[in-house]
C-alpha cells in the first residue's frame, strides 16, 4: 500500500535515501539462499533467457535441456535464436542422466529443469557437467525452497532461476529471480535486464569495477521488476519455509492415500532430496488414452482436476517436447513410453488435510474402478 501511494513503481524511481522494494527484494533473497548476487526480472521465463544470454548463448547454439519440462524453458533456448537438445526423462521424472552423458559433447550448457519439483541426483549431474566443462543454468520455477543433500536448489549450477507466478512458491502473478555467486554473469544479467546505467541501486550486485568492464558491451533486453510486486513477495519469501511444511503435510496424504492403487505408481523421492510438496505426480503406465480419459473424466465428475501430459494435444500446460515445432527433437521412445502415462495435480494449500484424504481416495477409486474393468 506505501508503493501504490507514493507511486514509485520503477525500480530506479527512488527518492534520495530510500531503498526500493526491488532491490531489498534481491537482497534479502541473496541472502536466503546464501547466494552472493540477485537479480529480480519481470518473469521466471525472463530469467532463464537472461541468463543464456549472461553465459554467452549465441543465435544457433545447441543446448542441452529436459524433454520433460514446460513450455517456457524451451522457449527461453529459442528466444535467443539457440537450439534445444531434449534429454529423455526417468519413471521418477527427472532428467535421464545415462542420456545426458551421451549427449553432453553436443553442446556447452545445460538448462536443467528441476520440474514439477523433482530433483536428480544432482552430485553425479554436476560432476558429469563439470568433467565435460557444461555450464549448468537451474530451473527452479517448481523447486524454491527443495535441496539435495541441505543444498538448495538454485545453488549448484552457475545461475538459478526462480518463477514468482501465480501457482508457484511465492506470488506476485508474475516475476522472476536469479541468483549467482559469480560476478561477471550476474554484472551482464543486470545490464541485459535494463539497468539504464543505474546498477548503483543494487543492493545485492559486484562492485562498480566490475559494470565498468561489460557496460558497453552488453545490450539492454529491458525486463525489470517493479517495486509493486516486490513489496508483494518481501513478506512471502520471509513465510517460505512455514508454507513449505504445509505443502509437504498435504502432499503427504494424498501419496500415503494412493500407495498401492493397482495399476498407479507413485512417484519415489529419494532420501537426499528435501522436496516442496506444491503439487503431486502419478504415473499410469501402459495405460491407453481411452482409459487415461475416462479416469480424468471421472474424477473430474467428483470435482479432482487431473493434467494428463500424454495428450496428443497441448491442453493448458501439459505440452511435451515433441509439441513445440519450432525445435527440433530426435524421437525418444523411452521417455514417451513414461509422458503416456504422467498424471498431475496441484496442491493447494487451501486444501485441508481431509479435503487431501478424500481427494486421494476418490483419485484411488475411479484408477481402481477403469483399471479393473
Amino acid at each position: 500500500m506505501a508503493v501504490l501511494r507514493h507511486g514509485r513503481l520503477h525500480r530506479y524511481n527512488v527518492v534520495p535515501g530510500e531503498l526500493g522494494e526491488t532491490a531489498l527484494l534481491e537482497q534479502e533473497f541473496a541472502a536466503q539462499m546464501g547466494a552472493k548476487y540477485c537479480l529480480a526480472v519481470s518473469s521466471g521465463g525472463y530469467a532463464l533467457a537472461t541468463s543464456l544470454r549472461a553465459v554467452g548463448v549465441k543465435p544457433g547454439d545447441p543446448v542441452l535441456t529436459n524433454a520433460f519440462t514446460l513450455a517456457p524453458v524451451p522457449g527461453a533456448i529459442a528466444s535467443v535464436g539457440a537450439r534445444p537438445i531434449f534429454v529423455g526423462v526417468t519413471e521418477n521424472l527427472t532428467i535421464d542422466l545415462d542420456d545426458l552423458a551421451a549427449k553432453l559433447d553436443q553442446a556447452r550448457v545445460l538448462m536443467l529443469s528441476h520440474m514439477r519439483g523433482h530433483l536428480c541426483d544432482m552430485d553425479r549431474l554436476m560432476q558429469m557437467c563439470d568433467a565435460a566443462g557444461v555450464t549448468v543454468i537451474e530451473d527452479c520455477a517448481h523447486t524454491m525452497g527443495a535441496a539435495w543433500r541441505g543444498l538448495l536448489s538454485g545453488r549448484q549450477g552457475a545461475i538459478g532461476c526462480y518463477s514468482c507466478q501465480t501457482y508457484k512458491h511465492v506470488n506476485s502473478g508474475e516475476g522472476g529471480l536469479l541468483i549467482t555467486d559469480d560476478e561477471e554473469l550476474a554484472a551482464k544479467a543486470t545490464m541485459l535486464s535494463g539497468s539504464y546505467m543505474l546498477y548503483e541501486r543494487h543492493l545485492a550486485a559486484p562492485g562498480p569495477e566490475v559494470f565498468e568492464k561489460i557496460k558497453y558491451t552488453t545490450p539492454n533486453v529491458s525486463g525489470r521488476m517493479d517495486n509493486l510486486r516486490a513489496a508483494i513477495l518481501r513478506p512471502q519469501l520471509r513465510d517460505l519455509d512455514q508454507q513449505v511444511q504445509r505443502w509437504n503435510e498435504r502432499y503427504d496424504e494424498i501419496a500415503a492415500g494412493l500407495l498401492d492403487t493397482p495399476g498407479l505408481t507413485i512417484v519415489e523421492r529419494p532420501e537426499e532430496e528435501t522436496y516442496v510438496g506444491s503439487s503431486i505426480q502419478f504415473l499410469l503406465l501402459g495405460w491407453s488414452p481411452e482409459r487415461i480419459a475416462e479416469v480424468i473424466r471421472r474424477c473430474a465428475a467428483r470435482g479432482v482436476e487431473l493434467k494428463w501430459f500424454g495428450g496428443a494435444e497441448p491442453t493448458g500446460f501439459t505440452s511435451r517436447y515433441d509439441s513445440w515445432r519450432y525445435a527440433d527433437s530426435e524421437p525418444l521412445p523411452a521417455s514417451d513410453r513414461i509422458l503416456a502415462g504422467v498424471m498431475d495435480m496441484r496442491v493447494p494449500l487451501t486444501f485441508s488435510l481431509d479435503d487431501c484424504r478424500l481427494i486421494a481416495r476418490i483419485i484411488r477409486a475411479e484408477v481402481g474402478a477403469v483399471f479393473q474393468a
